[in-house]
C-alpha cells in the first residue's frame, strides 16, 4: 500500500524529507504522518511563525530556524540535510510578504524579478530554487491522505443548503478562485454575502456574519491550476469556531482538495453544534 496518493512515481521513503514549516497545527499533522510512515524527517522553522513545540520536537542536528525571507539561508539547511525531498506546510502570516520580510541577497534577487508580488508569485520562484538543487518539492498534501474532505454530507446529516443555492455558491467560489482573488465565498439564498481576498477566510466569515446570516452558505474551492506543492487551502478548528461566532451553519468544502486539519475532532464539533459540512 502506497505511503500517500500524493507522492510522486519513484519516492524514495530512505531519503530524508524536510518540512517547511509555516503555522498552526498542519505542520505538526504532516510531521507525524511523516514520523509514523518511517519517513525521516528535518524541520525548517521560521521564526515568529512556527510553533515552538513543533520545533523542540527536532533534535538539533536536525532543525534550522530562519527568518521569514531568508531563502538563501533556507537553501543552504535544505543542502545541510542532504534532504531528496521537501514539503511546504503551514500559513505565514499574509502581510510578512510586505512588511516585516527579512529579505537575503537570494529573496532579494527574486523580488526584483518578480512583475506580480503575491504568495503564488513568490511562493513558486522558492520553488524553482529548491528544485534547481535536485530536491523535490512534494505536494502538501503528501501523508494527511485521511484529513481531506470526503464527498457528501461529512457531519452525518442532510445537508440543509438546496442544491441551485449551493450551485450557485461553487460557482461563485471557483470563478474568485480563477481570477486570483482568494478561494472562498458565503452565499445566501443566490446572494454573494462575502469573497475572500487577502485578509483571509475567518475575516471573511465574521464580514459575512454582520449580515443576516441564516441559510448562509460558505465555500473552499481551490484554482483550476492549483500548485499543491505551497498552496493547499485548509479547513480546521478555528475556523469552524468562526463559522459558529458568525452564525453561519454550513460549509462546502472541495473533496480531495481542501484539508480538513484533525478532521476527527473537527467533524465531531461541527455535529455537536449543528453545524453542516459537505465535500463536493
Amino acid at each position: 500500500m502506497p505511503l500517500s496518493a500524493f507522492l510522486p512515481a519513484g519516492f524514495d521513503p530512505a531519503r530524508p524529507v524536510a518540512l517547511i514549516a509555516g503555522q498552526g497545527v498542519y505542520p505538526a499533522l504532516v510531521a507525524r504522518s511523516v514520523r509514523g510512515a518511517g519517513v525521516p524527517l528535518k524541520l525548517i522553522a521560521f521564526e515568529g511563525e512556527t510553533d515552538p513545540q513543533l520545533t523542540a520536537s527536532f533534535p538539533e542536528a536536525d532543525r534550522r530556524q530562519v527568518l521569514v525571507g531568508q531563502v538563501g539561508k533556507t537553501l543552504r539547511a535544505l543542502e545541510d540535510f542532504r534532504a531528496g525531498y521537501a514539503l511546504m506546510a503551514g500559513q505565514i502570516t499574509p502581510r510578512r510578504l510586505f512588511k516585516g520580510l527579512h529579505p537575503d541577497l537570494k529573496a532579494a534577487a527574486i523580488l526584483l524579478s518578480l512583475k506580480r508580488r503575491n504568495a503564488e508569485t513568490i511562493f513558486g520562484a522558492v520553488s524553482r530554487e529548491i528544485e534547481a538543487l535536485g530536491i523535490t518539492l512534494l505536494d502538501a498534501r503528501s501523508f494527511l491522505d485521511d484529513h481531506l474532505a470526503a464527498p457528501g454530507c461529512m457531519t452525518g446529516r442532510t445537508f440543509p443548503i438546496e442544491s441551485d443555492y449551493l450551485d450557485h455558491g461553487i460557482h461563485i467560489a471557483r470563478e474568485s478562485a480563477r481570477l486570483d482573488i482568494g478561494q472562498g465565498c458565503v452565499v445566501r439564498k443566490g446572494t454573494v454575502l462575502a469573497v475572500e481576498a487577502f485578509e483571509g477566510t475567518d475575516e471573511m466569515l465574521r464580514r459575512a456574519g454582520s449580515f443576516e446570516s441564516t441559510e448562509a452558505l460558505f465555500v473552499k474551492t481551490v484554482k483550476a491550476r492549483q500548485d499543491y506543492r505551497f498552496d493547499v487551502p485548509c479547513f480546521g478548528q478555528r475556523t469552524l469556531e468562526t463559522m459558529r461566532e458568525a452564525k453561519i451553519a454550513a460549509a462546502a468544502l472541495e473533496a480531495g482538495r481542501v484539508i480538513i486539519l484533525e478532521k476527527a475532532a473537527v467533524l465531531a464539533q461541527a455535529k455537536e453544534w449543528g453545524i453542516s459540512l459537505l465535500g463536493f
